[in-house]
């Protein structure tokens, strides 16, 4: 299975090399999971991007943003984001001050230009009901912008003393207006000793230190040299007689790792073994948490491993990796929570094979005998959308005489990240874990006509643009560009092609794929952000058994190819866990039975609850079962329904996560079962040639609106406005989704931020409106969709769109799904 991973316990696939070694102690606590790498500058645009399904799961204890009104970017306003992230859990907001400015460097105006903004900021935060969960950064690199920190020693030193003069007097100015005030520092572009040294003297004499200690690691070195900073720092610390304090390394990561599990969990791993805070950085669009969430609520592989990152409960333990400190190498993070009876394993980094040895296992937690259960988060792109992990296996053995259980992982993927759970093994089996045969294909790989090879994302070029291998294929833009693909599969039947792609035509393009020659298909692939961020397009094909040629011709536009994934189809239903959902209350986890997932039960009795995040590939209907005792109650989109134990439910999920709450009276509750494509049949549906339009709103044909036609000039007025009739077969509540575009953009002259701006729109239904916000969709010609609950009367009913104050976005289509359906 050329680029497959087989399922881990097995020997299949293994290299000519000794497994590396990764070894996990949980003997050795290191304290409570934390939590803290999991933050992002930027990462809100505006509240509702990212959607709150997208948001919350990942329990984010901390954000970056500028202050509201912050002339650098267009959104992403600390107090107007702040109502979205408070009600997801968030934790705290650091508020760039600094980006009050415009240009970037920020424009240099003096320092008595600066302090009446200073001054503005403060009272606004102080006046916030929330304000003491805003933390104040008042200089952002400064030993790059406005101070020169790092050159020679005289120049140095007269820098220096500017610098410390100008933190005195902001500090003193922001705690005059807000005496609780939160304050962070001094933020510098790196990890710089000597200055280090001599502001902590400084500021602790004149009672000037940050509460938190702020510094930045932005290159691949980094992954090497934290751990030799930190323990710098500490020492530092002592020797001054300072702290500890907090720590929050605020910007952290290349654009090579961003979206990148294998990546990721290399940086998580260190900075939550030495219990420190981190927020990806901004290097592109806001919005996305750092690369994370695909549009406003798909996730991707990077969302997955956060969301395991999340999912870590107890303490973390000791990990030793098979190279401590090393760039891109096999890395890993652990958890041990005695009160769930779970251990967790998260790892990634390295191609190759693996024996992860979880090393004294408690026998009064686990007993003889224990589940191991591995899943793979893979990359998929920034804005590729990945289904829930794929159960690679589930393992049942017993722990040996020294108290170790040994993994095996082979053939594992270096972009990939991993996750094991160890679980007490009951009577039974667990389900054998069903994975479809799969290959990859790089396009550097391919024969190529009319394209070059451009290499992307390399530790030299750390903020270049993740690839696969490293590689893709750009300039196929002469009428002869493309590339074949030489391809085998193993029997016939229907295979899904996912095509890694990036579309820089600014709208949607197009390539011809044919299949041994044959008449071509033509593939449109929707615009991403540049040429190199990447998307992911699938699309089925018929395949018989053996050797084809796929070729991707070029179309009506340039299209860049990074890889193909040929996938064998199957009818798969996926199982959540239900002891690894979040839970609340005091849900008992059963181990009894390692039957289905392996991974036991949970028991709930009143006020319990479990919630689990279940993916959907489209907006539309899915059946959902309960794999469970007893009658339990599911939650989904403000709406509830009694559910009969093992029996199917049809409920209508948004693309991307949802969230479902699961409680009982009393029932042992395995797991949530979820499967179908997304059923359209009892929706209610209406095209934009059916609203009523009044004031400047008109009717605008298209060939990228669904139906053909959109709604355009809406909004930026009180009468502009687009009104839908529906009949509702009945009272209830009802999921609308709406099919629209927009590219809005305000351009600041950064070079590496794109700076989009969200459109809204006043959705009123029944006398109730509410604003909507809708992301920008790239062009004006690439339609997403947006799920939003609302109430329907039995009969006709009014859905009515604008905006008196602004322009909203395009709409082409709406459709209303009752969220439990018939089943």
């Amino acid at each position: 299975m050329a680029g497959a991973l087989p399922a881990a316990g097995t020997t299949a696939g293994t290299t000519a090399e000794a497994p590396q070694r990764l070894s996990v102690d949980l003997a050795a606590p290191e304290g409570p999971v934390q939590l803290g790498a999991n933050g992002a500058l930027y990462g809100l645009g505006d509240d509702g991007v990212p959607s709150d399904a997208a948001l919350a799961p990942l329990k984010i204890t901390s954000i970056s943003q500028k202050p509201d009104g912050g002339l650098q970017h267009p959104n992403g306003d600390a107090q107007a984001v702040s109502k979205a992230f408070f009600r997801n859990g968030g934790g705290e907001i650091n508020v760039m001050m600094q980006d009050i400015y415009a240009k970037w460097p920020y424009e240099d105006l003096g320092i008595d230009d600066y302090l009446p903004k200073v001054d503005s900021i403060t009272r606004r935060i102080a006046a916030d009901p929330n304000s003491e969960r805003f933390v104040y950064i008042p200089f952002n690199e400064p030993d790059f912008i406005w101070y020169k920190l790092n050159g020679p020693q005289a120049e140095y030193e007269v820098e220096r003393d500017r610098f410390l003069t100008h933190w005195k007097t902001v500090y003193e100015r922001i705690r005059a207006i807000d005496p609780d005030a939160v304050i962070a520092g001094p933020n510098e572009t790196g990890y710089y000793p000597r200055f280090l040294r001599d502001f902590l003297t400084f500021a602790k004499r004149e009672n000037v230190l940050p509460q938190i200690m702020t510094w930045h690691e932005l290159s691949s070195g980094s992954l090497r040299d934290f751990q030799g900073h930190y323990d710098n720092y500490r020492a530092l610390e002592r020797e001054l007689g300072i702290g500890p304090l907090k720590i929050n390394i605020d910007e952290y990561a290349n654009r090579r790792d961003l979206s990148v599990p294998g990546q990721l969990v290399q940086w998580i791993s260190m900075f939550e073994r030495n219990k420190v805070y981190a927020n990806m950085a901004y290097w592109d669009a806001a919005g996305n948490l750092s690369g994370q969430v695909v549009r406003s609520n798909i996730p991707n592989g990077g969302w997955w491993l956060f969301r395991w990152y999340a999912g870590l409960t107890g303490d973390t333990v000791e990990v030793t990796p098979p190279q401590a400190d090393t760039i891109d190498t096999l890395q890993g993070l652990a958890s041990l929570d005695a009160s769930r009876r779970q251990a967790q394993v998260l790892l990634g980094g390295s191609a190759g094979d693996a024996d992860v040895v979880v090393r004294n296992v408690p026998r009064k937690l686990f007993g003889r005998t224990v589940t191991a259960t591995v899943a793979e988060a893979a990359w998929s792109g920034y804005e590729g959308e990945h289904a829930a992990p794929q159960v690679l296996s589930r393992l049942k053995t017993e722990v040996a005489a020294d108290g170790t259980v040994t993994v095996p992982l082979r053939g594992l993927h270096k972009m990939s990240a991993y996750r094991i759970v160890l679980t007490p093994a009951g009577t039974g089996t667990p389900a054998a874990a069903s994975v479809p045969w799969s290959a990859s294909y790089e396009a550097e790989s391919a024969a190529i006509t009319g394209g070059t090879v451009y290499t992307q994302g390399t530790v030299q070029n750390a903020n270049g643009y993740a690839a696969s291998g490293t590689k893709d294929v750009g300039s196929l833009n002469t009428p002869a560009s493309k590339v074949d693909f030489t391809v085998s599969v193993p029997e016939d039947g229907t295979y899904d092609l996912a095509v890694l792609y990036g579309n820089q035509s600014g709208r949607p393009a197009t390539q011809r794929l044919s299949v041994d020659g044959a008449a071509p298909l033509t593939v449109t692939y929707p615009s991403t952000q540049n040429w190199t961020y990447r998307a992911k397009k699938v699309l089925p094909l018929q395949l018989s058994a053996g050797t084809h040629v796929l070729s991707l011709a070029k179309g009506d536009a340039e299209v860049t190819l990074d890889r193909i994934d040929l996938t064998r189809r199957t009818e798969a239903t996926a199982s959540y866990e239900a002891t690894l959902a979040d839970v609340s209350g005091r849900p008992v986890f059963d181990y009894s039975s390692s039957a289905g997932t392996g991974t036991g039960a949970l028991v709930l009795r009143g006020g319990d609850k479990a919630v689990f995040d279940v993916y959907a590939p489209r907006d539309g209907y899915y059946t959902v079962v309960p794999k469970a005792s007893g009658p339990v109650r599911l939650a989904l989109h403000g709406a509830e329904s009694a559910a009969v134990p093992n029996r199917a439910l049809r409920l209508y999920l948004v693309a991307g996560n949802n969230r479902i709450t699961v409680t009982s009276g009393h029932a042992s509750l395995r797991s949530l079962d979820v499967s179908g494509d997304g059923s359209d049949a009892g929706t209610l549906s209406r095209g934009a040639a059916d609203a009523v339009l009044t004031g400047g709103a008109k009717l605008v044909d298209s060939v990228h609106a669904p139906g053909g036609s959109y709604v355009g000039g809406l909004g930026n007025s009180p009468d502009s406005t687009a009104e839908f009739t529906v009949n509702a077969p009945k009272s209830g509540r009802y999921l609308l989704v709406v099919h629209y575009a927009h590219n809005d953009r305000r351009d600041n002259g950064h070079a590496y931020n794109t700076d989009i701006m969200s459109r809204t729109a006043d959705v009123e239904i029944g006398g109730v409106s509410r604003q909507v916000t809708f992301k920008n969709t790239w062009s004006t010609d690439d339609y997403w969709t947006v799920g939003v609950p609302v109430d329907l009367s039995k009969g006709a009913n009014t859905v009515t769109f604008g905006n008196p104050t602004a322009w909203a976005p395009d709409i082409a289509r709406i459709e209303l799904g009752r969220v439990f359906g018939k089943s």
